[in-house]
Formats: C-alpha cells, sequence, structure tokens
C-alpha cells in the first residue's frame, strides 16, 4: 500500500494540483506552526532579524543556481528524454547534471563562507556589530543547506518529469519538520544557533525522502562528469535567462532586507512574518497547479499542439481565480484575526500582530497576480523560451526597487508591501499579453464571464464577512484566543458559503466542477478521473 502510494502517478493537472495542494496546504499548515514556536520563543525582535537576514546568502545560492532555473531547464529537457519509456539515456543526463551542480554548489558554497564576514555588512547596513557576527556565524552554518537542497530539486525535478507529484510535494513537509525539531529541541541547548542545525536537518530530509522512489523507478546514481554534452549544455542555455530572472528577485529582496534593517527592530521579522502568510495560498493555489500543468504545457508544446496549449492555460487561469478571490477578501477583511491566531503567543504582542497585519494587508492586494505568474511563466518555459519571463522579471524588479525607496519614506515597512504587490501586478499583465501575442489569444472569451460571475459573488462575501466579524466583535471576548479564533472562523465560513451559493446559482462552471470532484469523490487518488480529452493527448 505504501509502496503504490510513493510509486502511483498523477494523469491530469487536476489531479495533480489537488495533490500538491493538499500537501502544500499540510506543509504550510506546519510552516505556520514553525513560525508560531519561533514568534512564542522569540517575538518580532533582534533575535529573529538575525535569523532571517542569516537566510539571505543560502537562498541566494539556492535560488539563483537551482530553485527555478533547474527545473526551467532540465524539466523539457529531461521529458523528452523518458520519451516511450524510462531509459538510459534519461538516466545518464540526470547523473551528469548532478555531478556537475554538486561540484558547483561545494565551490560556490566554500567561497561564500570564506568572505562571509565580508558580504553581511553590506545586507544588514542597520545592524550593530555585534548583531552582523552572530548573523555571519549562522549564515556560515546555514551555507551546508543550499548543497543539500541544491542536489534535492534535481531529484525533485526528476519526479515532476515523471509526474510522481507526491513524493514531490511531502518534501516541503519533512524540510519544515527538520526545522521544528530544531525550535524545540535544539534551541534550549544552543540557542539561536538549533535554528540553524534545524535547517541543515530539515535539507537532509528533503533530500532523502526522494531516493527510494527514484531507485524503484530503476535510477542509480554514478559518477559523470561531461561538460560538452549536448544536452547538458542545451540545459546550461535554458537555465541562463531563468537563473538571471532569479537573480533579479533576489536583488529585490535583498534591497527590502536592506531597507527593513535600516527601520525599527523587528522589521525584519514582521516583514518576513507578513510574506509568509501571505505566501500560504500562493504556495498551495497557485505554486500546486503551475507545477502541476508544468509537464504536460511541456507535453503539448512539444507537440505543437498550440490549440490545447491555450486551452489549458486559460482553464488553469479559472480555476486559480476562483480559488485565490475569496482568499483574497479573507485576507484583507480578517487580516488581524489571522495574524493573532497563528502568530499570538509568548513574546510576540498586539503591536507585533497589528504591524504583521497592516503589513499582510498590502501584500495581500497582489494574491491573485502571484499565483497567475508562475503559470503563465512555465508556459514560456515549456516553449523553450525563458527569455520573455526574464525581460519582465528584471523591469519588474527595477519597479519594485524604485518603489520600495520611494514609499518607504513614507509609509515605513508598509511601503515595502506596496512595492512588492505594484511590482506582481506589472508582472502578471506583462506576461500576459507577451504570452497572448506569442499564442494570438488566451481565449479569454471564455475567462470573463467567469470573471463576471466571480466578482459578484466576491462582492456579496466581502459584505457579508465584514456584517458578520462586526456583529460578533461585540459579542465575543476580543482579548482571547477563543475570541478571536471564533470571529474570524465564522466570519470567513460565512462569506464563504455566500460565495459559494452565488456561484452555484449563477452555474459558475468552477465551482460546479468542484461540486463534481466531491460527488466523485476525487479526493482519493486513485479515483481521479482523467479530464483531458483524448484528442488533446494524441
Amino acid at each position: 500500500m505504501i509502496k503504490r502510494i510513493f510509486t502511483n502517478t498523477s494523469k491530469t493537472i487536476t489531479g495533480a494540483a489537488l495533490i500538491l495542494g493538499s500537501a502544500s496546504f499540510i506543509s504550510r499548515i506546519i510552516a505556520l506552526i514553525r513560525d508560531r514556536i519561533f514568534a512564542h520563543q522569540f517575538g518580532a525582535g533582534n533575535a529573529l532579524d538575525i535569523y532571517y537576514a542569516s537566510f539571505k546568502i543560502p537562498d541566494l545560492i539556492f535560488n539563483l543556481l537551482i530553485v527555478g532555473g533547474i527545473s526551467a531547464g532540465f524539466i523539457p529537457i529531461f521529458t523528452t528524454k523518458l520519451g516511450k519509456r524510462k531509459n538510459k539515456t534519461a538516466w545518464a543526463l540526470a547523473n551528469n547534471i548532478i555531478t556537475i551542480v554538486g561540484v558547483s554548489l561545494a565551490i560556490v558554497c566554500l567561497l561564500f563562507f570564506i568572505f562571509m564576514p565580508y558580504i553581511m555588512p553590506y545586507i544588514v547596513p542597520g545592524f550593530d556589530t555585534v548583531s552582523i557576527s552572530k548573523t555571519v556565524s549562522l549564515s556560515r552554518l546555514m551555507i551546508i543547506s543550499p548543497f543539500l537542497l541544491g542536489l534535492s530539486s534535481i531529484l525533485n525535478s526528476m519526479l515532476q518529469s515523471m509526474k510522481h507529484f507526491l513524493v514531490y510535494a511531502l518534501t516541503a513537509i519533512v524540510y519544515n519538520i527538520g526545522i521544528i525539531i530544531g525550535a524545540i529541541f535544539f534551541v534550549p541547548y544552543f540557542g539561536i544557533v538549533g535554528l540553524a542545525f534545524g535547517v541543515i536537518l530539515g535539507a537532509l530530509f528533503h533530500l532523502t525522502i526522494q531516493i527510494p522512489t527514484l531507485y524503484h523507478q530503476g535510477f542509480r546514481y554514478a559518477w559523470s562528469f561531461h561538460l560538452k554534452d549536448k544536452d547538458t549544455i542545451k540545459i546550461g542555455k535554458l537555465m541562463i535567462p531563468r537563473t538571471l530572472t532569479l537573480a533579479s528577485n533576489q536583488l529585490n529582496i535583498f534591497v527590502m532586507t536592506i531597507l527593513a534593517s535600516t527601520l525599527a527592530e523587528g522589521s525584519i521579522t514582521v516583514f518576513t512574518f507578513a510574506s509568509n502568510l501571505q505566501f500560504v495560498p500562493v504556495g498551495i493555489i497557485g505554486l500546486s497547479f503551475a507545477i502541476a500543468a508544468f509537464p504536460v504545457l511541456s507535453e503539448f508544446a512539444a507537440k505543437h499542439n498550440t490549440k490545447a496549449l491555450r486551452r489549458h492555460i486559460s482553464q488553469t487561469t479559472k480555476k486559480i481565480i476562483f480559488f485565490m478571490l475569496p482568499l483574497t477578501i479573507i485576507f484583507l477583511l480578517l487580516r488581524a484575526q489571522i495574524v493573532r491566531v497563528i502568530y499570538g503567543s509568548g513574546k510576540f504582542d498586539w503591536t507585533d500582530t497589528i504591524a504583521t497585519a497592516d503589513t499582510l494587508a498590502f501584500f495581500s492586494l497582489s494574491l491573485i497576480a502571484q499565483c497567475i505568474t508562475p503559470l503563465l511563466a512555465r508556459a514560456f518555459y515549456a516553449m523553450h523560451n525563458t527569455k520573455t519571463p526574464l525581460i519582465i522579471g528584471f523591469i519588474g524588479t527595477l519597479i519594485s526597487i524604485i518603489a520600495s525607496l520611494v514609499l518607504k519614506e513614507s509609509y515605513g515597512l508598509l511601503g515595502l508591501a506596496m512595492a512588492f504587490s505594484i511590482s506582481a501586478i506589472f508582472q502578471l499583465i506583462a506576461l500576459w499579453f507577451a504570452l497572448r501575442q506569442k499564442l494570438k489569444t488566451l481565449m479569454e472569451s471564455t475567462i470573463l464571464p467567469a470573471l463576471y460571475k466571480m466578482g459578484i459573488a466576491g462582492i456579496f462575501m466581502a459584505a457579508i464577512t465584514q456584517l458578520i466579524k462586526t456583529y460578533l466583535g461585540g459579542i465575543v471576548e476580543m482579548t482571547s484566543f477563543f475570541g478571536i479564533f471564533t470571529q474570524g472562523v465564522i466570519a470567513g465560513m460565512g462569506g464563504l458559503s455566500i460565495y459559494a451559493i452565488l456561484l452555484l446559482i449563477m452555474k459558475s462552471e468552477e465551482m460546479l466542477h468542484v461540486t463534481h470532484i466531491f460527488k466523485k469523490r476525487w479526493l482519493k487518488l486513485r479515483n481521479i478521473e482523467a479530464i483531458i480529452p483524448e484528442s488533446e493527448q494524441r
């Protein structure tokens, strides 16, 4: 039974997204538990500012060299190598990439380890000498994690190509479990250094959980280091624009970290907490659909089936908006309740709660944009076009940095969140028009009627949510966890119920589809039905 679960493959985008979304939901819950433990133990203060700042260089290495670049370059090429059956050429390519990436990461991590004391003062100019020294020590320890995660990400890409989405999705869960183990068991003995040990443990879990499934599929690692291999060169060429795109995103993160470090103590922590919260729906909905769609879009692009490509982009876009519109409303109207219930413990006081909730509000304005953008970017990657997302991402980063510098003066930390959302919305619009020009149409005529229905339902949902929230605010005890939790849950569920009922009345295709899923018990993996027409599978 366990073997079947870990070796099962997903046949459809919706089925895969369902698996990814469910696992992502669990992962995000665990991540929020992790953040709550952090908030309880340290509050929004200097200690967590140091911890999150120490993550920046390890994150830079991982995100810049691995996370998006490998998937953008590796998956389309590896998928074609798999072809009709998993053969030796696919495994040979994977072994070559694993070895080259492993050696490259070892060298890069060593260099950053050596020069960390000279780099860190530029990342956190607002820190004092003692805080910078502690940040350097933590960052040097955590430099091990991008090496492990880099190797793990190649295995991730292999699993995605073979549509083993369940094991892929579990990696984020075990990663956060490792960090939680560090927070609970290591921190009492080692202080904040225990968090770094937890990060390393989580990275090790992330890597090892994937090995049994790949072993079952016939993969065996063997040393291979051929820089002139034609497929490796092709992957490298596809990676370069994506890597440059990530470089611009990392530049944006670095600038925001630099600016946050010059604000009040705890600003980096508040910004990170708010960012982590808003990323929960982005990860569960946006990334799940985008990741699930990528192998299918790559297959359609390889077969030059433009009609199917357009249809799946359009359908997936509508599904993302269907889920994200009500979540955006909830995050805007119930932000204080969400933050207080999740983080409001121990040293995390009401001042920290309000600061985090207000920052979350401005992040929430771009939730839909953040969820659709990964899908559109992967549509370009499927067509072996990584340059367009690069250009748009670079312009978006410039907009974010300029907006951050301008808005920080008047709005402080809120200005950074505003700048982030402005950039995200720009990138969505630019990618949409660029992809539309490439494919001639994205079937907007089918999207607009769906948007109209969702918009009407969303307006009524917002009104009902606000009314219930206001009414309950005068009844429940708003200084207790139970009172705030009750207010948030009832107001949120009331609003969601109105949203669902109105869409059923208006016969929304997306709402009817969700209803059909539950009727057919699609939540059971073995009962997922194919929804891709046979004509599109040929």
